[in-house]
């Protein structure tokens, strides 16, 4: 398995991982009264959602890259 792979793999993984905390903390409680009130997540949130899928995708690509 080449190093890029490898990475990628990894990537992928923690980006999966990050989407799925984000995913949870948009339905916490505290959350929820946050988005009603100012009308978007909170910083975090949307730190775990963009980091996630950012990773996700760039471990996609170094995956299938050849």
């Amino acid at each position: 398995m080449k190093t890029n792979q490898l990475i990628g793999i990894i990537l992928l993984v923690t980006g999966a991982i990050l989407i799925f905390f984000g995913l949870n903390a948009t339905e916490s409680p505290t959350e929820e009264i946050a988005e009603a009130v100012t009308g978007r997540y909170t910083d975090k949130t949307m730190y775990y959602l963009i980091g996630g899928a950012v990773s996700a995708v760039l471990g996609l690509v170094l995956t299938l890259k050849k």
